[in-house]
């Protein structure tokens, strides 16, 4: 199985043994999950899970475009909340991304997040046909 990393400064770098991303098989991208770190100053982006979310986004949207595909081709996405209360803010700005023909989703309240953020979320994404390995 063939597969390339993906990396960005676009998006807060791995603070561990992971990859912003993977290409899997050329056909699929797969980002690690994303918290909302800003990627100019490594800090978090407010207490606000709207903001938070938002960052996310924009982390996830850089990411994307560096593999070479984007929102528009996402097919699964998974949410990660600290507190399922906040599900509704969150979801919010979630159909700001995803306004039409939205992806999969899952979504499930855990105990704790890397630097105590209220979410976090990663997704699989398809590259287009022009990017694709034969």
């Amino acid at each position: 199985m063939k597969r390339q990393s993906v990396f960005t400064p676009k998006a807060p770098a791995p603070i561990g043994p992971y990859q912003q991303a993977i290409i899997a098989q050329g056909a699929f991208l797969f980002t690690a999950g994303q918290i909302p770190i800003n990627p100019a100053d490594g800090q978090v982006a407010s207490a606000d899970i709207r903001v938070q979310t938002r960052q996310v986004f924009e982390n996830l949207k850089a990411i994307l475009e560096q593999g070479g595909t984007s929102l528009a081709s996402v097919v699964k996405t998974t949410v990660f909340l600290k507190d399922m209360a906040e599900f509704g803010a969150m979801n919010e700005v979630y159909a700001e991304y995803f306004h039409d023909n939205p992806p999969a989703r899952s979504t499930v309240e855990v105990a704790r997040l890397p630097k105590d953020v209220k979410v976090e979320i990663e997704v699989i994404a398809l590259l287009p046909e022009s990017r694709r390995e034969q």
